[in-house]
C-alpha cells in the first residue's frame, strides 16, 4: 500500500494561510504526480507515440496533405486531457479509497483547496507535455501557421478546469476501482468523439453536434483554429466556458472525503 501524502503544516490552532496551504498541498501533488510511473506513461508517452505513428502512419482521414498539420493541435488537446480528466481522477480515486483523502479532511485543507491544488499541479503537467510535444512536432514537420498563442493557453486553462473537475468529480462520489473503469471509458469516448485524430466533419451531422457540445471537442476546435490555418468558432468557447463552470462547482459541492 503507498505511503499516506503528508498533509500540509499547520493544525486547527495555528494554521498557515490559505494560500501556503494550498501552495504546499499543489507541490506535494506535483510531486506524486510525477513518481507515479502509470501517470507518466499516460502523460507523457501516449500523446507522443500518437503523434508520431499517425503522422507517420497514413491511417487517419485528417483531409490535409501533411497528417501532421491536422494532428498536432488535436494531440495537444489530447494531452490536455489525459492529465487533467485521466491521472487525475484515478489518482484521487485510489488516494480516497486508502483513506489519504480523510486524514487530508481533518487538516485545515478544504475542498476547494485539495481540488486547487489538483488542478495547479496538472497545469504544470501540462506545460512540461506541451513543450515535449512542440518538440516533436516541429520534427515531423508541422509549422505554425500566424498562431494564436494566447488564446491557445486560454482553451488550454478552460479545458484544464473542466477535465480536473470532471475528473474529481468522478473520483469525489463513485468507488476507486468504478472510478478507473469510469475515466478510461471517458477518455476513449473523448478521444474517438472529440475531433483529436478523426475530423469532426467526417462524423455523422448528428453525432458531430453532439462532439461539438463536448469539452474535448471544443477544445480540439479552438486548438485547430489557434495553432493552424483555421478559425475558431465562438460556440467553442462557450462550450469550455460552460464545462469549466459547471464540473469544479459540482465537484466541490459533491466530493466526499471518504
Amino acid at each position: 500500500m503507498s505511503t499516506p501524502a503528508p498533509a500540509p503544516a499547520g493544525g486547527a490552532s495555528g494554521a498557515a494561510p490559505a494560500h501556503q496551504i494550498w501552495r504546499a498541498q499543489t507541490r506535494i501533488e506535483l510531486i506524486l504526480t510525477l513518481r507515479r510511473g502509470e501517470s507518466v506513461l499516460l502523460t507523457f508517452a501516449i500523446p507522443v507515440v500518437l503523434l508520431a505513428f499517425f503522422s507517420l502512419v497514413d491511417v487517419v482521414p485528417t483531409g490535409t496533405g501533411n497528417p501532421v498539420d491536422f494532428l498536432f493541435p488535436g494531440i495537444l488537446a489530447l494531452a490536455v486531457m489525459s492529465t487533467a480528466l485521466v491521472s487525475v481522477a484515478i489518482a484521487t480515486g485510489f488516494e480516497r479509497q486508502m483513506g489519504v483523502l480523510k486524514r487530508l479532511g481533518s487538516t485545515p485543507l478544504s475542498r476547494g483547496q485539495l481540488l486547487g491544488a489538483k488542478t495547479a499541479a496538472m497545469v504544470v503537467i501540462e506545460a512540461i507535455q506541451i513543450v515535449v510535444l512542440v518538440i516533436e512536432g516541429y520534427a515531423l514537420g508541422f509549422r505554425f501557421s500566424s498562431p494564436s498563442i494566447g488564446a491557445a493557453a486560454a482553451a488550454a486553462v478552460l479545458a484544464t478546469i473542466a477535465f480536473a473537475g470532471l475528473g474529481l468529480l468522478m473520483a469525489g462520489t463513485l468507488p476507486a476501482l468504478t472510478t478507473l473503469a469510469a475515466a478510461n471509458g471517458v477518455y476513449l469516448l473523448l478521444l474517438l468523439l472529440g475531433g483529436m485524430v478523426i475530423p469532426l466533419a467526417k462524423l455523422p451531422a448528428g453525432l458531430r453536434v453532439f462532439s461539438q457540445a463536448l469539452p474535448s471537442g471544443a477544445l480540439a476546435e479552438v486548438f485547430h483554429g489557434a495553432l493552424g490555418r483555421g478559425e475558431i468558432p465562438g460556440h467553442a468557447w462557450v462550450v469550455l466556458a460552460v464545462w469549466a463552470l459547471v464540473t469544479p462547482v459540482l465537484a466541490a459541492r459533491l466530493f466526499r472525503w471518504e
